[in-house]
């Protein structure tokens, strides 16, 4: 059939149409695409992200950016005070200086046989006055010197803490990430059980038709296969909780899908507990943050003795111009009633023992000494701490080597009890039996090689050193 004009036209404009609406929905998919990113993260890669991204490590870097602008300016206590200010006053009575004076020169003037000078109208002018200020003060006091040190002790336990914060970041995200791949390794151990469950309904299938094997052998396999398919699923969607729960904590956006890349495989050091106490417990961070902190408490009593045993000195000069008579030259009528002054001025009630000087100096005492009390605690508990991991590696190693030979007896246990149950001569539940002491000899073989790497971050996090290049 010939199609007319405007049967053209219908068509076009139905193509058009077409067009524009598959374009529409590509973009639509594009942006759905767009949304749900992936990226793949090697456990690096997941640190560098996290020290990027973290909000308590941001958090940290103010306080530490604070702290460094204190020690940076520490110097500005030393800088003179200087004020400016002016006031205009209106006084209630009406006083003018002038006419008294000229009153009490009155009897010299008729001594001399001069006439008395006529007094001076007094006008609005004669209530106001004008007063200027120029003030300058330095305060100086040996108290100032420990007190610049002290804000240079704080700016550098500021830098421990930084420390501290950022190992302790490293450590935490290190650790989250190895155990996501010990679930996902447990995960694959219980996917690839799965699908031996299902070759073994299938074989169990083929069998009953072959009339090797009873209606019930098939019943059980069946049973056995989807018994395990809801638990599959199950971990399935705990895994991707904890991965979507791992990127919130990297900082990546929402919905990104996460793809671990790496494997739980320590290389093992040799560890000497004496050396390494000789050599690295004093560098636990704990230990230095109360180092640092015990040296900020001895300043402060030392800044507290030097405001007690020594005076201050403050210098001041002033300028101050008043103009009385607001209605001729200022430069003509006005007077300086500024003044330079040297004052030493010394507190002698801090020197009694009872003052709250004097108290808050005892009190700083006995915190040094719990400080220090603390701090021996925390070195004998930090060598006790080395010692009780390197045995735990040590017993975590001897575990690795053990459990790599008894995968291979429980797989070849495996491998014989399958041959002998696809002859007939064992029954279903003897090769789940020995399904699940290979799987079992796998994930004990990968949770020890977990537990060996996490032992030795956190040893390597007490002796504040890397143990493994």
């Amino acid at each position: 059939m010939k199609m007319t004009g405007r049967g053209k036209v219908v068509v076009f404009f139905i193509i058009i149409a077409t067009t524009m609406t598959s374009f529409l929905f590509s973009q639509s998919d594009q942006g759905r695409t767009a949304e749900q990113a992936e990226i793949s993260l090697t456990v690096e890669q997941a640190v560098a992200y996290a020290n990027q991204n973290s909000k308590t490590l941001k958090s940290s870097a103010i306080d530490l950016e604070m702290k460094k602008r204190a020690d940076s300016y520490k110097w500005n206590q030393f800088l003179p005070s200087v004020n400016i200010s002016g006031t205009i006053s209106r006084s209630n009575e009406k006083m003018d200086t002038s006419a008294a004076m000229m009153e009490s020169l009155g009897p010299l003037f008729g001594a001399m046989g001069l006439p008395a000078p006529a007094a001076k109208e007094i006008t609005e002018a004669d209530h106001w006055m004008l007063v200027g200020n120029v003030g300058i003060s330095w305060s100086f006091s040996f108290a100032l010197i420990d007190g610049m040190k002290l804000v240079k002790k704080q700016y550098e336990a500021g830098l421990i803490t930084w420390d501290q914060t950022v190992r302790q970041n490293e450590l935490q995200i290190r650790k989250l990430f190895y155990g996501l791949l010990l679930q996902q390794e447990s995960l694959s151990l219980q996917k690839q059980t799965l699908e031996n469950a299902r070759l073994r309904m299938e074989q169990a299938r083929v069998n009953y038709r072959n009339g090797l094997i009873p209606e019930l052998t098939l019943l059980q396999a069946q049973v056995a296969y989807e018994n395990a398919r809801p638990t599959i699923m199950k971990q399935e969607q705990a895994m991707s909780q904890q991965l979507d729960l791992f990127g919130f904590m990297l900082g990546l956006p929402a919905g990104t899908k996460i793809t671990l890349e790496g494997a739980i495989d320590p290389s093992f050091v040799d560890l000497n507990p004496d050396r390494l106490i000789s050599l690295y417990a004093q560098n636990h961070p704990d230990i230095l943050s109360l180092q640092k902190n015990l040296e900020i408490l001895n300043l402060n009593l030392k800044l507290q003795n030097m405001q007690a045993y020594t005076p201050a000195l403050q210098l001041s000069w002033g300028f101050q111009p008043v103009v009385s008579d607001i209605t001729s030259k200022w430069i003509d009528t006005y007077m300086d009633n500024g003044a330079f002054s040297a004052t030493l001025a010394w507190n002698l009630t801090n020197l009694l023992p009872f003052s709250a000087n004097r108290q808050s100096a005892k009190d700083t005492k006995d915190n040094i000494r719990k400080l220090e009390l603390s701090l021996e605690t925390l070195i004998e508990k930090t060598e006790l701490d080395i010692r009780t991991k390197v045995d735990a590696l040590a017993q975590s190693q001897a575990a690795i080597e053990a459990s790599a030979g008894n995968i291979q007896l429980a797989q070849r246990s495996y491998d014989m009890t399958l041959v002998a149950y696809r002859n007939g001569t064992v029954e279903l539940l003897d090769v789940r039996d020995a399904e699940s002491q290979l799987n079992q000899a796998k994930l004990g073989l990968v949770n020890e090689k977990f537990n060996y790497l996490s032992g030795l971050l956190d040893l390597e996090y007490t002796l504040n050193t890397k143990l493994v290049d």
